[in-house]
Protein backbone atom coordinates (compact mmCIF):
# COMPACT_ATOMS: atom_id res chain seq x y z
CA UNK A 1 0.00 0.00 0.00
CA UNK A 2 1.40 3.58 -0.99
CA UNK A 3 1.60 6.02 1.65
CA UNK A 4 -1.17 8.03 0.12
CA UNK A 5 -3.27 5.84 0.40
CA UNK A 6 -2.54 4.63 4.07
CA UNK A 7 -2.83 8.63 5.30
CA UNK A 8 -6.40 8.48 3.44
CA UNK A 9 -7.63 5.51 5.32
CA UNK A 10 -6.16 6.59 8.56
CA UNK A 11 -8.16 10.28 8.06
CA UNK A 12 -11.30 8.01 6.79
CA UNK A 13 -11.11 5.79 10.06
CA UNK A 14 -10.70 8.62 11.94
CA UNK A 15 -13.89 10.78 10.64
CA UNK A 16 -16.42 7.52 11.12
CA UNK A 17 -16.54 8.57 14.55
CA UNK A 18 -17.21 12.35 14.27
CA UNK A 19 -19.68 11.47 11.93
CA UNK A 20 -21.68 9.15 14.03
CA UNK A 21 -21.51 11.56 16.84
CA UNK A 22 -23.05 14.40 14.64
CA UNK A 23 -25.51 12.20 13.70
CA UNK A 24 -26.56 11.60 17.47
CA UNK A 25 -30.03 13.72 18.71
CA UNK A 26 -29.31 16.89 20.67
CA UNK A 27 -29.61 16.63 24.39
CA UNK A 28 -33.02 17.98 25.82
CA UNK A 29 -32.93 21.19 28.30
CA UNK A 30 -35.49 21.70 30.78
CA UNK A 31 -35.48 25.07 32.22
CA UNK A 32 -36.21 25.41 36.06
CA UNK A 33 -38.15 28.56 37.74
CA UNK A 34 -38.56 29.63 41.26
CA UNK A 35 -38.87 32.47 43.01
CA UNK A 36 -36.51 31.86 45.93
CA UNK A 37 -32.32 31.29 46.46
CA UNK A 38 -30.79 27.64 45.81
CA UNK A 39 -28.99 27.85 49.15
CA UNK A 40 -31.28 25.71 51.40
CA UNK A 41 -32.70 23.72 48.26
CA UNK A 42 -30.56 21.66 48.63
CA UNK A 43 -32.52 18.65 49.57
CA UNK A 44 -34.95 19.07 47.21
CA UNK A 45 -33.30 19.47 43.75
CA UNK A 46 -32.03 15.92 45.19
CA UNK A 47 -35.69 14.89 44.90
CA UNK A 48 -36.60 16.36 41.85
CA UNK A 49 -33.33 15.09 40.04
CA UNK A 50 -34.32 11.90 41.59
CA UNK A 51 -37.27 11.79 39.89
CA UNK A 52 -36.29 12.41 36.79
CA UNK A 53 -34.04 9.55 37.27
CA UNK A 54 -37.06 7.43 37.43
CA UNK A 55 -38.37 8.32 34.31
CA UNK A 56 -35.07 7.87 32.86
CA UNK A 57 -33.16 10.83 32.83
CA UNK A 58 -29.95 12.07 34.54
CA UNK A 59 -28.55 15.82 34.16
CA UNK A 60 -25.46 16.24 32.77
CA UNK A 61 -25.77 12.56 30.66
CA UNK A 62 -28.71 12.88 28.55
CA UNK A 63 -30.59 15.87 30.16
CA UNK A 64 -29.35 19.58 30.96
CA UNK A 65 -31.32 21.92 33.38
CA UNK A 66 -31.23 25.60 32.92
CA UNK A 67 -31.82 26.83 35.99
CA UNK A 68 -33.59 30.33 37.05
CA UNK A 69 -34.09 31.59 40.48
CA UNK A 70 -35.57 35.25 41.55
CA UNK A 71 -33.14 35.65 44.38
CA UNK A 72 -36.78 36.30 47.06
CA UNK A 73 -37.39 39.20 44.12
CA UNK A 74 -40.69 37.29 42.86
CA UNK A 75 -40.77 40.45 40.22
CA UNK A 76 -38.25 39.02 38.10
CA UNK A 77 -40.17 36.29 37.58
CA UNK A 78 -41.82 37.27 33.89
CA UNK A 79 -38.27 37.94 32.71
CA UNK A 80 -36.69 34.69 33.88
CA UNK A 81 -39.38 32.81 32.30
CA UNK A 82 -39.76 34.76 29.44
CA UNK A 83 -35.86 33.79 28.84
CA UNK A 84 -36.62 30.23 29.44
CA UNK A 85 -39.23 30.43 26.38
CA UNK A 86 -36.86 32.27 24.31
CA UNK A 87 -34.17 29.17 24.75
CA UNK A 88 -37.21 26.99 23.30
CA UNK A 89 -36.80 24.59 26.64
CA UNK A 90 -38.68 21.71 26.55
CA UNK A 91 -40.15 21.45 29.72
CA UNK A 92 -40.40 24.20 32.55
CA UNK A 93 -40.67 22.90 36.27
CA UNK A 94 -41.80 25.72 38.23
CA UNK A 95 -41.73 25.04 41.50
CA UNK A 96 -44.36 27.88 44.08
CA UNK A 97 -47.56 29.79 42.78
CA UNK A 98 -45.61 32.96 42.12
CA UNK A 99 -43.26 30.91 39.55
CA UNK A 100 -45.99 28.94 38.08
CA UNK A 101 -47.83 32.48 37.44
CA UNK A 102 -44.94 33.90 35.92
CA UNK A 103 -44.43 30.66 33.34
CA UNK A 104 -48.29 30.19 32.80
CA UNK A 105 -48.07 33.85 31.33
CA UNK A 106 -44.92 33.59 29.48
CA UNK A 107 -45.93 30.55 27.47
CA UNK A 108 -49.23 28.32 26.30
CA UNK A 109 -47.55 25.79 24.09
CA UNK A 110 -44.32 24.72 25.85
CA UNK A 111 -45.22 22.39 28.65
CA UNK A 112 -45.37 23.51 32.34
CA UNK A 113 -45.10 20.89 35.59
CA UNK A 114 -45.83 22.50 38.36
CA UNK A 115 -45.69 22.65 42.26
CA UNK A 116 -47.96 24.83 43.84
CA UNK A 117 -49.17 24.91 47.63
CA UNK A 118 -53.08 24.88 46.82
CA UNK A 119 -55.70 23.81 44.54
CA UNK A 120 -54.51 24.39 40.59
CA UNK A 121 -57.65 24.63 38.97
CA UNK A 122 -58.50 27.92 41.74
CA UNK A 123 -55.42 29.53 40.45
CA UNK A 124 -56.93 28.94 36.84
CA UNK A 125 -53.63 26.38 35.99
CA UNK A 126 -55.82 23.94 34.73
CA UNK A 127 -59.44 23.14 33.86
CA UNK A 128 -60.02 19.99 36.22
CA UNK A 129 -57.34 18.18 38.70
CA UNK A 130 -58.50 15.14 36.82
CA UNK A 131 -58.53 16.48 32.95
CA UNK A 132 -55.55 19.85 32.79
CA UNK A 133 -56.78 20.49 29.43
CA UNK A 134 -53.70 22.60 28.19
CA UNK A 135 -50.03 23.50 28.80
CA UNK A 136 -50.06 22.56 32.58
CA UNK A 137 -49.85 20.05 34.75
CA UNK A 138 -48.18 18.67 38.43
CA UNK A 139 -48.60 18.56 41.85
CA UNK A 140 -51.11 20.45 44.52
CA UNK A 141 -49.03 19.99 47.92
CA UNK A 142 -51.56 21.30 50.17
CA UNK A 143 -49.95 24.40 52.02
CA UNK A 144 -52.52 26.97 51.74
CA UNK A 145 -54.93 24.15 52.92
CA UNK A 146 -53.56 23.01 55.36
CA UNK A 147 -53.42 26.66 57.23
CA UNK A 148 -56.50 25.34 59.88
CA UNK A 149 -54.83 22.15 60.32
CA UNK A 150 -51.62 24.17 61.16
CA UNK A 151 -53.52 26.22 63.89
CA UNK A 152 -55.27 23.27 65.39
CA UNK A 153 -51.84 21.71 66.30
CA UNK A 154 -50.48 25.24 67.93
CA UNK A 155 -53.28 25.57 70.03
CA UNK A 156 -53.05 21.71 71.05
CA UNK A 157 -49.54 22.79 72.24
CA UNK A 158 -50.18 26.33 73.01
CA UNK A 159 -53.86 25.81 74.45
CA UNK A 160 -54.00 29.29 76.18
CA UNK A 161 -53.46 30.99 73.07
CA UNK A 162 -56.03 33.73 72.50
CA UNK A 163 -53.86 36.15 70.21
CA UNK A 164 -52.34 34.39 67.43
CA UNK A 165 -49.82 36.73 65.13
CA UNK A 166 -49.75 35.78 61.41
CA UNK A 167 -46.29 36.33 59.25
CA UNK A 168 -47.38 36.86 55.51
CA UNK A 169 -45.21 37.37 52.89
CA UNK A 170 -46.95 40.15 50.40
CA UNK A 171 -44.44 40.00 47.45
CA UNK A 172 -46.34 36.43 47.54
CA UNK A 173 -49.84 37.65 47.23
CA UNK A 174 -51.45 34.36 46.15
CA UNK A 175 -49.76 32.28 49.17
CA UNK A 176 -50.38 35.41 51.53
CA UNK A 177 -53.92 35.46 50.38
CA UNK A 178 -54.64 31.63 50.88
CA UNK A 179 -53.00 31.42 53.88
CA UNK A 180 -54.85 34.52 55.58
CA UNK A 181 -58.34 32.89 54.05
CA UNK A 182 -58.12 29.80 55.77
CA UNK A 183 -56.33 31.08 59.40
CA UNK A 184 -58.88 33.60 59.47
CA UNK A 185 -61.62 30.64 59.28
CA UNK A 186 -59.95 28.31 61.22
CA UNK A 187 -59.31 30.97 63.54
CA UNK A 188 -63.00 32.46 63.74
CA UNK A 189 -64.09 29.10 64.88
CA UNK A 190 -62.40 28.93 68.03
CA UNK A 191 -62.50 32.54 68.96
CA UNK A 192 -59.09 33.63 68.41
CA UNK A 193 -57.55 36.81 67.55
CA UNK A 194 -55.39 36.99 64.30
CA UNK A 195 -52.91 40.31 64.08
CA UNK A 196 -51.20 40.17 60.71
CA UNK A 197 -47.44 41.21 60.07
CA UNK A 198 -46.03 41.40 57.24
CA UNK A 199 -41.98 40.89 55.67
CA UNK A 200 -40.82 40.88 52.37
CA UNK A 201 -37.04 41.34 52.70
CA UNK A 202 -34.29 40.24 55.64
CA UNK A 203 -34.79 43.74 57.25
CA UNK A 204 -38.15 43.59 57.44
CA UNK A 205 -38.42 39.69 59.26
CA UNK A 206 -36.15 42.27 61.56
CA UNK A 207 -38.86 44.75 62.15
CA UNK A 208 -41.69 42.67 62.07
CA UNK A 209 -40.14 40.33 65.29
CA UNK A 210 -39.29 43.54 66.88
CA UNK A 211 -43.33 44.72 66.83
CA UNK A 212 -44.27 41.27 68.16
CA UNK A 213 -41.59 41.39 71.20
CA UNK A 214 -43.51 44.60 71.76
CA UNK A 215 -47.06 43.06 71.26
CA UNK A 216 -46.40 39.98 73.25
CA UNK A 217 -48.97 37.28 71.12
CA UNK A 218 -49.63 34.49 72.38
CA UNK A 219 -48.58 32.27 69.12
CA UNK A 220 -47.27 32.71 65.64
CA UNK A 221 -48.60 31.50 62.30
CA UNK A 222 -45.58 31.42 59.85
CA UNK A 223 -47.22 31.58 56.13
CA UNK A 224 -46.16 28.79 53.57
CA UNK A 225 -43.64 30.27 50.83
CA UNK A 226 -40.31 30.03 49.16
CA UNK A 227 -39.40 33.10 50.92
CA UNK A 228 -39.61 32.01 54.57
CA UNK A 229 -38.50 28.72 53.38
CA UNK A 230 -35.33 30.58 52.62
CA UNK A 231 -34.94 32.53 55.82
CA UNK A 232 -36.22 29.63 58.34
CA UNK A 233 -32.53 29.98 60.19
CA UNK A 234 -33.91 33.53 60.50
CA UNK A 235 -37.30 32.91 61.81
CA UNK A 236 -36.31 30.60 63.67
CA UNK A 237 -33.62 32.20 65.30
CA UNK A 238 -36.26 35.41 66.30
CA UNK A 239 -38.57 33.27 67.71
CA UNK A 240 -36.89 31.25 69.76
CA UNK A 241 -35.24 34.84 70.81
CA UNK A 242 -38.50 36.71 71.22
CA UNK A 243 -39.86 33.20 73.01
CA UNK A 244 -42.79 33.19 70.40
CA UNK A 245 -44.29 29.18 69.73
CA UNK A 246 -44.50 29.49 66.34
CA UNK A 247 -45.77 26.56 63.89
CA UNK A 248 -44.50 26.93 60.27
CA UNK A 249 -45.32 25.00 57.12
CA UNK A 250 -42.48 22.40 55.55
CA UNK A 251 -39.95 20.42 58.16
CA UNK A 252 -37.66 22.26 57.16
CA UNK A 253 -38.50 24.84 60.09
CA UNK A 254 -38.68 22.87 63.23
CA UNK A 255 -34.91 21.24 61.70
CA UNK A 256 -33.56 24.88 61.19
CA UNK A 257 -34.39 24.95 65.47
CA UNK A 258 -38.37 26.18 64.91
CA UNK A 259 -41.30 24.80 67.18
CA UNK A 260 -43.00 22.57 65.12
CA UNK A 261 -44.27 22.30 61.45
CA UNK A 262 -47.11 20.43 59.71
CA UNK A 263 -47.14 19.74 55.61
CA UNK A 264 -47.07 17.79 53.02
CA UNK A 265 -43.85 16.14 52.18
CA UNK A 266 -42.60 19.08 49.92
CA UNK A 267 -39.54 16.33 49.03
CA UNK A 268 -41.97 14.21 48.01
CA UNK A 269 -44.00 16.64 45.59
CA UNK A 270 -40.21 18.14 43.77
CA UNK A 271 -39.95 13.75 43.54
CA UNK A 272 -43.32 13.98 41.65
CA UNK A 273 -42.59 16.91 39.46
CA UNK A 274 -39.09 15.23 38.26
CA UNK A 275 -41.45 12.32 36.96
CA UNK A 276 -44.03 14.33 35.31
CA UNK A 277 -41.04 16.33 33.53
CA UNK A 278 -39.64 12.83 32.04
CA UNK A 279 -42.61 11.66 31.22
CA UNK A 280 -43.09 14.51 29.21
CA UNK A 281 -39.72 14.57 27.83
CA UNK A 282 -41.01 10.84 26.91
CA UNK A 283 -43.86 12.27 24.72
CA UNK A 284 -46.58 12.82 27.67
CA UNK A 285 -49.13 15.36 27.03
CA UNK A 286 -49.48 17.50 30.25
CA UNK A 287 -53.42 17.68 29.28
CA UNK A 288 -53.50 13.89 29.58
CA UNK A 289 -51.81 13.79 33.05
CA UNK A 290 -54.04 14.22 36.07
CA UNK A 291 -52.72 16.81 38.71
CA UNK A 292 -51.09 14.37 41.53
CA UNK A 293 -52.37 15.21 45.43
CA UNK A 294 -49.91 14.95 48.10
CA UNK A 295 -51.48 12.01 50.02
CA UNK A 296 -47.94 11.95 52.62
CA UNK A 297 -48.16 14.62 55.06
CA UNK A 298 -45.64 15.13 58.29
CA UNK A 299 -46.15 16.55 61.43
CA UNK A 300 -42.23 17.44 63.33
CA UNK A 301 -42.01 18.93 66.84
CA UNK A 302 -38.49 19.89 68.10
CA UNK A 303 -39.18 19.46 71.75
CA UNK A 304 -35.79 20.99 72.84
CA UNK A 305 -36.45 24.49 71.31
CA UNK A 306 -40.10 23.37 73.44
CA UNK A 307 -38.08 23.00 76.10
CA UNK A 308 -36.50 26.07 75.44
CA UNK A 309 -39.65 28.16 75.78
CA UNK A 310 -40.83 26.40 78.51
CA UNK A 311 -43.46 23.93 76.53
CA UNK A 312 -44.70 20.84 77.70
CA UNK A 313 -45.21 18.87 74.48
CA UNK A 314 -48.73 17.06 74.90
CA UNK A 315 -48.46 13.00 74.89
CA UNK A 316 -51.32 13.10 71.98
CA UNK A 317 -49.17 15.36 69.83
CA UNK A 318 -45.85 13.57 70.08
CA UNK A 319 -47.82 10.37 69.57
CA UNK A 320 -49.51 12.22 66.08
CA UNK A 321 -45.81 13.58 65.46
CA UNK A 322 -44.30 11.66 62.46
CA UNK A 323 -40.69 13.18 63.57
CA UNK A 324 -39.83 14.83 67.44
CA UNK A 325 -36.26 16.28 66.99
CA UNK A 326 -34.85 15.86 70.13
Amino acid sequence: MRRREFITLIGGAAAWPLAALAQQPAMPVIGLLNSATPEGFSDYLRAFRQGLKESGYVEGENLAIEYRWAENEPERLPVLAADLVRRQVKVIAAIGTPAVMAAATATTTIPIVFGVPEDPARLGLVASLARPGGNATGVNFFSAELAAKRLEFLRELVPTAKRVAVLLNPAEPTIAAANLRDVEGAASAVAVQIRVFNASTIAEIDTAFAALASERPDALFISSGPFFINRRVQIAHLATRYAIPAIGSPRVFPEAGGLMSYSASIGDAWRQVGVYTGRILKGAKPSDLPVVQSTKFELVINTSTARMLGLTVPDKLLVAADEVIE
